[in-house]
């Protein structure tokens, strides 16, 4: 495809790095020069210098003939008028842009398409924010992944010594719970992907990936992990949009205190809040730390805009006593070097972005589509369309499915029912197949896989 991604910073940046790897034609536009002869170093793509929304830059970046604007910009107004204008004067055919303010995300569903020509909305802050809620509920999880509304979830564990499945095979789960259905559609082991069969035997340190409904989650967790205590205090650093929105969700079910340095955002965010306790100070001194009983605390999140005082401030809450920690890291660099250390979870925010992006270059009807193990590995929701003529999937079991190898279909949405993949199961047009590709590489032979024949249309 043909991109054009307005704005070189963290976000534009690493999808960009993203997007290139796919083999697509990308050029990306900003003020920044510098950025962009960066940017141009590093990787194979085009670059435009200024203003994102400006009809003139947008024709010299080659919007006459492109297939997807990507505009995220700092500006959600630069962002708003470059989709007006790409859908206006250039008749682009796919805009998506990044919105910040809560102002914008709260309106009517169908303003943002009518009135500025967006067709779809990417938030970084929000994406965060919700990864970060789901880690609070699951706190033995490293990543939890909600599919079809939520009524499905696909959760990431290490497995460690002592779990009731530990040393044993699979198959044995379905012993040892026989009301729950689950199914694991990989292990990585020493950073290997596998896709499991009956017979595979969980090693303590495998990083399990594990699918199954809602409400199954917990049963299936203490099969393959001691259980920590439940989540009640959370400490979070850094006042900005993530922070102040994460405090917000959390303050109702969790005793929440939140640390920022400067006073005027502390001023604004104890209007704001509620019920958590609003503290100006810096996250990284000691003295404020234990103050604050950072030794009770069962989450810290280390949320501020800087990669360097977000893992220094983590790593100071976990030596202290924290029962669990979580930072914010923009570099991928970093989240590669302190990931499963000190550090419990490392989050990168263009990692959680990329995810709905991909979804709409992924050829086929893609729900959802999410990005695993700092995009070395994927999940895809797939809607199935066709018949026994045009499909090379409907009418058939999972067992006779051709997946690609390291391709694995963990579960099917079939209206509002749930069926966890079995390779008896059969099945139908209009189901949604939850799907686990272990390696990127073999995205393109997934999408040919799914899609219909020309007969069908």
């Amino acid at each position: 495809m043909k991109i054009i991604i307005l704005g070189a910073g963290q976000v534009g940046a690493n999808l960009a790095e993203s997007l290139v790897a796919e083999d697509n034609d990308i050029t990306v536009v900003d003020l920044d020069s510098s950025r962009l002869a960066l940017l141009q170093d590093r990787f194979d793509l085009r670059t435009v210098r200024g203003h994102a929304a400006h009809p003139s830059i947008l024709k010299q970046a080659g919007a006459e003939d492109a297939d997807m604007l990507v505009a995220v910009t700092q500006s959600d107004e630069t962002n708003l008028v470059a989709c007006r204008i790409a859908s206006t004067l250039f008749n682009l055919p796919t805009r998506i842009a990044r919105i910040r303010s809560s102002d914008f995300m709260g309106q009517e569903a169908d303003f943002l398409a009518e009135h500025f020509g967006v067709d779809d909305v990417i938030s970084p802050e929000q994406e965060v924010t919700d990864t970060l809620r789901r880690l609070i509920e699951h706190p033995e999880a490293l990543q939890v992944l909600d599919f079809a509304g939520g009524k499905v979830r696909l959760v990431a564990v290490r497995a460690y010594h002592g779990g009731p499945l530990m040393g044993h095979e699979l198959q044995d789960i379905k012993r040892h719970m026989p009301n729950v259905d689950c199914r694991i559609p990989a292990i990585y082991r020493r950073d290997r992907g596998i896709v499991p069969e009956g017979i595979t035997v969980i090693e303590p340190g495998d990083e399990v990936f594990f699918l199954a409904r809602r409400e199954d989650i917990p049963s299936v967790m203490r099969e393959l992990r001691r259980m920590e205590r439940p989540v009640k205090r959370v400490m979070i650093a850094g006042g900005g949009n993530i922070g102040r929105r994460l405090a917000a969700v959390l303050e109702r079910n969790y005793e929440v205190k939140l640390i920022d340095h400067n006073k005027a955002t502390c001023a604004l965010l104890a209007e704001q809040l509620h019920r958590a306790l609003v503290l100006q100070g810096d996250a990284t001194d000691e003295a404020l730390l234990e103050q604050e009983n950072i030794g009770s605390m069962d989450v810290f999140c280390a949320l501020t805009n800087d990669d360097e005082d977000n893992i220094m401030s983590a790593l100071l809450a976990k030596r202290m006593g924290a029962q669990r920690v979580i930072a914010l890291i923009n570099r991928s660099a970093y989240v590669n070097l302190v990931q499963g250390g000190e550090i419990d979870i490392a989050i990168s925010p263009a990692q959680a972005t990329v995810g709905p992006l991909l979804s709409k270059i992924r050829r086929g009807d893609m729900a959802a589509v999410h990005s695993l193990r700092r995009g070395a590995a994927e999940v895809l929701e797939v809607v199935i369309h066709g018949d026994l003529k045009t499909s090379k999937v409907v009418g058939r079991r999972i067992g006779d499915v051709a997946l690609p190898e390291g391709a694995a279909i963990a579960a099917i949405i079939r209206g509002e029912e749930v069926l966890i993949a079995h390779h008896d199961t059969l099945i139908e047009a209009e189901d949604h197949l939850i799907v686990f590709a272990l390696n990127k590489r073999i995205i393109p032979k997934v999408e040919k896989l799914f899609q219909v024949g020309f007969g069908f249309f």
